[in-house]
């Protein structure tokens, strides 16, 4: 990995932050709220790998976005880093997902980066230039086992902020939470316990289904400072401080390659392959082009030729990528499909604060961002056996678990990552298996 600097930070007593800054409000505001709080912030823009074929497009927006980045490093007087993690972003990400595209499986691109770049390449780079804290615009928190909130830029000692139990904030109903909530700022102590992973305050915006990746050792030194406001208050507090990007719009598609669709990048790397789509007895009524395109549940991409006129629409039940064959179906009357299932299995395991959830415990789990949460039940498997893997900057022993559902599901895939919960604490995740 590359950088564009040899020096940092000055040695001072304050403490050092490294803040991804994607040229996105988010990290924006993030940035300008450590400022404030008295951090030595330096924003750091990740430049991962783009393919050539992308490059001269009005796809590929890096090259803006890292302008945004340091226009708003320049409005806060803060020094300003490329890193380059095209390495590490093209074998982590990118052929992690064309391969379990080709092999059927449904994969997570979002929490691979966050596993590999932002939290694996980013953060160990940061440690090794001596950052007390790596930083990035999720909405997210990382809270204390009693309750204090540690991240999100608020201090025990605030009067204009009320810390909950739970660990989340309230500020008075409508209003824009002021600065001096963000006054003091979060020094690690030996005194604490346990750290946690907590879901963010703007459950609209809750991004912990994305981070269940991360380790135990990494949380004390993770600061998401705007894991306690809503979208709203990010908004207006990049308005009030006059940041350059106040009114850019949310980045949208894969993780940092912006607005392209999936389907059209993989159609770069994997041929179209006309195929049969059959219903539930095996009749074919239409065709697709090409069985590992599609996800379970997905109701859009395929052709449906044998229609009558009181047709419903049709939802993908199952596929069978060496025959090339997708299975579809409608919904019955009570708005189910027919391929429910209860339990499922998941590898690579990964329990963020190092506490193994007793079998039998009853918890919550998604297997989709902002999907309801589901109650399960962890039923069986390796709870205390060692399995020994090595998961890029996952340095973790990884738990096989067997997970019950309390109601059955109809759009799980392999490779779909599922993360569980307990209430408002995001406990880990894994890779469904079947």
């Amino acid at each position: 990995m590359k950088s564009q600097a040899s020096k940092f930070l000055p040695k001072t007593g304050k403490k050092s932050v490294f803040i991804g800054m994607s040229g996105g409000v988010d990290s924006s505001v993030s940035a300008l709220l450590l400022k404030k709080q008295g951090y030595n912030v330096t924003g750091v823009f990740i430049k991962v790998w783009q393919p050539e074929w992308l490059a001269h497009t009005s796809v590929c927006t890096w090259r803006e976005d890292r302008l945004d980045a340091m226009r708003v490093a320049a409005k806060l007087e803060i020094p300003f880093i490329t890193l380059d993690l095209e390495k590490e972003y093209k074998k982590e990400v990118v052929d992690y997902m064309i391969s379990e595209y080709r092999a059927g499986r449904t994969p997570n691109p979002d929490v691979m980066c966050n596993a590999y770049v932002k939290f694996g390449g980013f953060y160990d780079w940061a440690m090794e230039q001596g950052a007390d804290f790596v930083v990035t615009g999720h909405y997210a928190q990382v809270t204390e086992e009693v309750g204090k909130v540690v991240s999100g830029g608020l201090s025990e000692n605030s009067e204009k902020a009320t810390v909950a139990p739970s660990g989340h904030v309230s500020s008075p109903a409508g209003a824009a939470l002021p600065l001096a909530a963000f006054a003091a700022p979060r020094v690690p102590s030996e005194a604490t316990v346990t750290f946690s992973l907590s879901v963010g305050t703007d459950q609209n915006k809750d991004q912990s289904y994305f981070l269940w990746t991360l380790k135990k050792e990494q949380l004390p030194h993770i600061l998401f400072p705007v894991g306690n406001i809503s979208k709203p208050e990010v908004r207006k507090l990049a308005k009030k401080f006059g940041l350059p990007n106040a009114e850019k719009k949310d980045s949208q598609g894969l993780c940092f390659l912006g607005k392209i669709d999936v389907k059209e990048f993989l159609s770069h790397y994997m041929s179209n392959k006309i195929g049969d789509a059959l219903d539930i007895d095996g009749n074919v009524i239409g065709e697709h082009d090409g069985a590992f395109f599609f996800t379970i549940g997905e109701r859009h991409g395929f052709n449906i030729t044998k229609k009558t006129p009181n047709d419903e629409p049709y939802y993908v039940i199952s596929k069978d990528v060496e025959e090339n064959t997708i299975t579809v179906s409608n919904k019955s009357i009570e708005g189910q499909l027919p391929n429910g299932r209860k339990e499922v299995k998941l590898e690579n395991v990964n329990w963020i604060n190092g506490n193994i959830p007793e079998t039998g415990s009853t918890l919550e789990a998604r297997s989709r961002y902002r999907e309801p949460l589901q109650k399960i039940k962890i039923i069986g498997g390796a709870m205390t056996e060692d399995i020994t893997r090595n998961i890029g900057n996952i340095a973790t022993v990884d738990k096989e678990i067997t997970i019950q559902f309390e109601k059955p599901q109809y759009t799980l895939s392999a490779g779909q990552s599922l993360v569980i919960y307990d209430g408002n604490v995001c406990l880990g995740g894994g890779v469904i298996s079947f």
